[in-house]
Order: structure tokens, then sequence, then C-alpha cells
């Protein structure tokens, strides 16, 4: 049977036929999709785990145990699992192991767009590059079997356009694979400086053996044509180059990437008179051919900043721009991301954002938006859980300089669970007298609504514990806590009035369910169901555009009239509007 796949959803059908057993990871766009779809299939033990390090350590302890693993990540994922990562490029495997870092070129979603191929290269492990969606699929089999053979994990490296892009995928059936015996073998698992010496050894030897696998496997294929130029490409980069070179060129593609088949592409090197390697993002291949005295177009001509497309290869390659539609670019609106209609971080930042004399840290999610006009309610974004430890670093120095300034920490819940807890301990043992408000919106919004430790389900739908984030920084030993429902504006202000008071480190957590999410039954037992809107009787405003300052997009200023709007389609009735409104100016209609 055939079917219309993304990769992602062609790497989860691929985990499900090899017989895969258990898949752990941490949402994180493009690659997000990878374990949702995982889900469904009952015969794997998929997980969300609590970051990219701890899922990546539980793939290892079942692939150790036997069983055929995978992990998925997001590029940046990669360098918070990156020590268990290094550690198993030593000990290799028992049951088949894949990775699969999903790279953003573009910064679609993410903070940098770096190459992971290296990771592969300086870890020590073996790596396959899909084109389609059909490889997706097709390497996750082929991934484990040469992970079981070669004693060795294999890193499937995906980009977003590969993640998201939709081919044709031919399906098959799953292949039980038993749980192989677990052996005793302290020589192999128990990684202390003496046994490392040896594996360190055996690494090398395994990376000769993956060199000759390289040259011989399949996964490298050369398509004949004209030999006047030779294409070597990999990834989604070797789609861009058939489309520009078409029959006009003959190809070398690239599907077993790490260790590169060196032979191979010095015997298509001789064949060809020019040399091309298209490649997205860093010159990872090119270095390599250039240092094995091979000469090549690439990177020389090819930027090595955001996504390729057949455009940029053809007009970087041959100075030849292609036809496109134009347009009246000046009735194109912009249309900038921004926090959605009644989201509770809006309220949260917007009282926040009156406060003077302050620097405020933030870290990865939807609240990231707070930054934007016109809430301008964060001054720095640098990765997962760096809030808390960079308000803590920059509050000691600013005191050292006997400057006068709050340090404000803000973080998700997901992404306190992620890597906050250990930032927030920092913070007490180190006695720095900064506010952390941990916006609390009851589910992983930003990568689509994923469940997490605090949520009450597992990936799978099962009940869940929840963890009390209240309890879990008392137990950090923060001695001011106060949990608050951020679009009661008197009660965020009288908060962030009392946090600000103090010269201990403090606690807020801003609590209320995400504007999209679906409510659970706990969701609706504690904060009610959503109902009815807001809308501005013309008759009362005044035009003083406070409701608009909000930022809400439900909110528009008729200029015509001097006259505030709500877009009754947008709105959920939050009432943050109505309680910054200083005529009384908006009410809610069609409550329950």
């Amino acid at each position: 049977m055939k079917k219309l796949l993304t990769g992602n959803e062609a790497i989860a059908l691929g985990a499900y036929e090899a017989g895969v057993h258990y898949a752990a990871a941490y949402p994180g766009t493009p690659s997000t999709e990878i374990l949702e779809n995982i889900a469904p299939y009952k015969e794997i033990t998929a997980e969300w785990a609590p970051n990219e390090k701890v899922a990546v350590e539980s793939a290892i302890g079942a692939c150790f145990a036997g069983a055929r693993t995978l992990t998925a990540m997001k590029h940046v994922g990669l360098n918070v699992a990156a020590d268990p990562f290094f550690s198993i490029g030593y000990t290799g495997v028992n049951g088949g192991m894949v990775l699969i870092s999903a790279d953003d070129p573009g910064l679609h979603s993410s903070q940098n767009e770096q190459d992971n191929r290296y990771y592969a290269r300086m870890a020590k492990v073996a790596m396959v590059e899909p084109s389609n969606s059909q490889e997706c699929k097709d390497m996750v089999k082929t991934a484990l079997e040469i992970s079981e053979k070669y004693d060795t994990l294999v890193m499937i490296r995906m980009t977003t356009r590969v993640c998201h892009s939709k081919s044709i995928v031919e399906t098959g059936e799953r292949t039980e694979v038993p749980i192989k015996e677990y052996k005793k073998d302290a020589q192999k698992y128990l990684i202390a400086p003496a046994v490392a010496k040896q594996l360190h050894i055996k690494v090398e030897q395994r990376l000769k053996e993956l060199e000759k696998f390289s040259n011989e496997t399949e996964l490298n294929f050369i398509e004949w044509n004209d030999k006047k130029i030779g294409v070597v490409s990999a990834g989604v980069a070797y789609q861009y180059a058939r489309e520009v070179f078409g029959d006009s060129a003959s190809y070398l593609k690239i599907g077993f990437s790490f260790p590169l088949p060196m032979e191979k592409i010095k015997k298509f090197a001789e064949q060809v008179e020019t040399l091309y390697v298209v490649e997205e993002l860093e010159p990872f291949m090119e270095e390599q051919i250039r240092a094995a005295g091979i000469n090549c177009i690439g990177k020389d001509k090819i930027p090595n900043t955001w996504e390729l497309n057949p455009d940029i290869v053809e007009e970087t390659l041959f100075g030849t721009k292609r036809e496109t539609i134009d347009y009246d670019k000046t009735v194109a609106v912009g249309r900038p991301p921004t926090l959605c209609a009644g989201c509770p971080h809006r309220a949260f930042y917007y009282e926040l954002s009156k406060r003077k004399n302050v620097m405020i840290t933030g870290d990865i999610g939807c609240y990231t938006l707070g930054g934007a006009e016109p809430l301008n309610a964060m001054d720095t974004v640098i990765c997962m859980g760096a809030s808390v430890s960079m308000a803590h670093g920059a509050k000691k120095m600013f005191e050292k300089a006997n400057v006068e300034k709050r340090l404000v920490a803000t973080i998700g819940d997901s992404t306190f669970f992620h890597s906050g807890m250990t930032s927030l301990l920092d913070v007490v043992y180190n006695k720095s007298n900064t506010i952390t408000c941990i916006l609390d919106n009851r589910i992983t919004a930003m990568t689509g609504h994923q469940e997490n430790q605090g949520t009450g389900f597992t990936l799978q739908g099962d009940s869940a514990k929840i963890t009390d984030i209240e309890k879990v920084v008392s137990a950090l030993g923060i001695d001011h806590i106060k949990t608050v429902n951020p679009l009661n504006n008197a009660e965020m202000k009288a908060a962030l009035d009392w946090a600000f008071a103090l010269d201990e480190p403090s606690v807020i957590i801003s609590r209320y369910p995400c504007a999209l999410k679906k409510y659970s039954e706990a969701d609706i037992e504690e904060f009610g169901p959503i109902s009815g809107v807001c809308e501005v009787d013309h008759e009362k405003c005044i035009g003083c555009k406070k409701c608009v300052s909000t930022g809400c997009p439900a909110i528009y200023f008729n200029k015509s009239i001097k006259k505030s709007n709500i877009n009754k389609v947008q709105c959920v009735g939050c009432k943050l509007c109505m309680q910054v409104c200083p005529v009384k100016a908006i009410s809610k209609v069609g409550e329950k």
C-alpha cells in the first residue's frame, strides 16, 4: 500500500516496521511529530522525557537491555544530549539504536542553524541522510541493521524540509525483532577511564570498517548522465541539485554520509570534468573532499546560511535567476508572530512591562514573544533553561558594580521541567535575589500541545502523576512562592509588587491554560469552561488605545471613528482588555 507521508510520519512508520521496541524524545520543531506518530503503535513504548539528555539516556538503557530503540530531537536538543551521545559513541550498542537529529536551516523555529553532521563526526558514530519520505522510512530499518552489525549508534540527520514535506511511501509489515539478551560486560558498558582507553581503540577500528561499508553500500549511489558536470549531494540538497541540473549532470547521491565514501568520491571525480558539492549549511562534505586532494566547487559559491532551494543553487552557481510572478509588495501586510488572543502569557507580560529599572531574562517557548512589540517585556533569550541562570549571574554582577536593578527570569512549565530546576537550585545555593516567574499554561504549547510532567497524561494517553511546580520550587529551597491567575490583572500586579519588595529569591507561578488548549476535566474544574467574548461600547470608548497596548490580535483600532473594536471570531473572552480599559467601555457577552 502507498501513503502520502511527511518525513516525520515516515520515520515513525519505519520505526514500527523495523521492530523498534522503545522510543523517547523531548518535543522540538521540526522533530516533534516523530514521537507523536510513533505513540499510536502500542507495540512500541513511546515516551516524552523531560529533556533530550534524559531521552537519550533512557534510550541507551533500553538499547543496552537488548531492545531496538529510537530517540529524536531538534538540532539544539542534541546540545543538551551531547554527554550521553558522545559516550555511546565509545560503548556501542546491544540492541540497535538510532538518534534522529532534525536540523533547522532557515531558523524557522530555532535560535541558531547549527549543522549537526559535525556531531556524528565528533562522536565517531555512523550517519545517514534521507532525501525524501520513502528514504526516511527505509533508512530507519537500514540504520538499525547497521547499528547492530557494526556495534554503533546511527544518527539519522534530517532537515526541516525533509521532516515536513510529503511524498509517496510504500508501506510494509512490522518485523518482530526479539529483545536481545543482556550480558553483564563492564569492559563495554562501564566507561571508566581505563575502559574508555580501550574502547577508543575499538572505535577507530570500527570507523575503518564503516568507511569500507560506506564505499560499498547502495545508500551511496551514482546516477550517470552527462559527465561534463558531476554533483555530490545529500539530503534535501540533492533534490534541489536534481531540479537545477536535470540530466545535464551526473550525481553521486550520498545517503550514508559518515564516514564518507571517499574512494567512491575519488573515482566519481576522476570521471567528470567539473565537480560540484551541493550541501545545505556548512561545507561538511566539501572540507573532507578537498582534504582528500579533490578539486570541487562548493561553498565558494553556495551560501552556508539559511535554507537552500533550487533558485539559490541556480543563481549562485550559474548567475541566472528564475522567472517569478511579480506582485505589488506594498499590499502584502506584514504578519509577525504574536501571542494568541486570550494567551495568559500576554496578561503576565502586560503587567511586567510596566516595571522600571528591570532586566528580564527570557527562555525558549511561546512566551519568547513577550519581547516583541508592544509588550517589549524581555531582554534576552539564549537556550532552554537559561533565563533563571542568566538572571542569577547578571544580578550578582550588578550588585558587585553597585547597580540597582531587579532581575526577573521568565520560563515556561515544560522548560522549567526541562532544565530550569537546576538553574533555580543555583539561585538558592548561591543566594541570589532574583524573581523567577514560571509561566504554567498547563501544556507544552509552542511545539503543538504535547503532554509534560505537569499535565497529568503521558504521550500514549495514560494517566500520570502530576508534578506540582509549587512543591518542587519549595523543595529546591525557595521560601517565597505565589501562584496567581495572570488574567486577574489586580492579582498579577499584587504578586509582582510583593516579589519586587523582597530581598530574597522568590518565585511567581503564573498558572492558566493556553488559550488553544483542549481543556481536561481537571482544567474545567479548576479554571471553569471557556465561554463568551468581549465587545466595545463605542458610546463609552474614548479612543485611548489602552486595550490596543495589550497587543491582543483580536483588538484593532478603527482610525476613521477613533474607536477600538474586537474581532469576535478571535476573542476568547479572557477579559484583560476589560480590566485595562479606564472608562469600562468593554464588557463580556455570551458568558454562560
